[in-house]
């Protein structure tokens, strides 16, 4: 399990995650990176910008890795370099076999940075040794993993899970310690995994019955929904208070399995990542709340990391990479952590719509039209 070595103190209640909007966050980074670039471009006047970034992200079942990370990352390489600079980008499938084979084919390629959302944060490692030796810098994104990687880049994943476990602890309010809880928590060998977790205990420990807790293997829905009505059938769906749902696509599992059980008033349910089905259901009240990483934030820093590395460009560099975290095999690994923000009904306007991660359109489809007029999303 990692640690971070330098920490922002945790938000001491969930009214000021909530009303933190993602865009003040994009803005101060836009700011400053573009202070950073003006000085650095002054002192290295031949930048290059044929730079080939490998791109390794995880899964297909996490929306936002094809549809954000990636347009995201390749927009931001190309704005830095002219449009000279390209990303080559592999999607192992939740196959950390198939990951380790891609990024050795980028090795063997001659990539000159690798970007990876490890599958398996100790599978890789073998692998990110055979880019070091071949000198191929590797920057671990989203998750950390393990052997000598250059940086990383991220969100403060252990706030991550204390946003997650206060928002359940708050809703559930004076009933909260004679509360029984679910908790479906993601892979084990995703890194992040633990420290959520860990997080979210941090607020829920004591405070609430946790009656129930699971793994879900590779993230899979499939898994978490079983698991869900494993805890239904061992707990009685009525004596289910609140359930800690590790991220979006679980937190649709555990709503499935909770409509088939019969309920139709659902107990609060976390989720993470803010995918557009997840915005759809907290609209509807189905879903309590999603954690929203501001992902073009984490992205865009990732590009510029990326780029800065393979140009040595030590002062943009390290205008970014101001924290450090440990690994199991490394510490002091210099990292780049954005701020994350509870998403809920009350400002769904100020992160993901003001953002530009979708309109109005976008979320008050047909089927969602009244609930947004309810709430004033329209």
């Amino acid at each position: 399990m990692n640690s971070r070595t330098t920490r922002r103190p945790a938000t001491p209640r969930l009214a000021v995650a909530v009303t933190a909007s993602a865009s003040a966050f994009l803005l101060t980074a836009c700011g400053a990176l573009d202070s950073v670039a003006g000085d650095d471009s002054s002192t290295t006047p031949n930048k290059r910008n044929d730079i080939t970034v490998g791109l390794l992200l995880p899964d297909r079942d996490t929306a936002r890795f094809d549809k954000f990370d990636y347009p995201l990352i390749e927009k931001h390489v190309k704005s830095l370099t002219a449009g000279k600079g390209k990303v080559v980008y592999a999607n192992a499938e939740a196959s950390a076999t198939k990951q380790n084979a891609q990024m050795e084919q980028m090795i063997a390629d001659k990539a000159d940075v690798l970007l990876v959302d490890a599958v398996d944060a100790k599978a890789i490692a073998s692998s990110i040794e055979k880019a070091k030796a071949a000198g191929i810098p590797v920057i671990a994104y989203d998750r950390l993993a393990q052997g000598p990687i250059t940086a990383y880049v991220s969100h403060d994943n252990e706030l991550v899970g204390e946003v997650q476990g206060r928002a359940i602890v708050d809703a559930l309010g004076a009933d909260a310690k004679s509360s029984k809880i679910v908790m479906l928590n993601g892979s084990l060998p995703d890194p992040n995994t633990a420290r959520f977790k860990q997080g979210a205990l941090s607020e829920l420990k004591n405070r609430v019955i946790i009656a129930k807790s699971y793994n879900t293997e590779e993230w899979v829905p499939e898994i978490a929904e079983a698991n869900m009505k494993k805890a239904i059938a061992a707990l009685g769906v009525d004596n289910i208070a609140a359930v800690y749902a590790a991220n979006d696509g679980i937190a649709g599992a555990a709503i499935k399995a909770l409509k088939d059980a019969g309920v139709a008033k659902m107990p609060p349910v976390t989720g993470q990542d803010a995918e557009l089905v997840a915005v759809q259901r907290i609209v509807s009240g189905e879903q309590y709340m999603t954690v929203y990483k501001p992902f073009p934030q984490e992205a865009t820093d990732a590009a510029e990391l990326a780029v800065a590395k393979v140009r040595n460009s030590k002062l943009r560099f390290d205008a970014l990479a101001t924290e450090t975290v440990d690994s199991p095999s490394d510490q002091g690994i210099p990292a780049r952590l954005v701020p994350v923000v509870a998403l809920t009904k009350d400002n769904i306007k100020d992160t993901v719509i003001e953002d530009g991660v979708y309109t109005v359109k976008d979320i008050c489809t047909a089927a969602y039209k009244a609930d947004c007029a309810a709430i004033g999303l329209e």
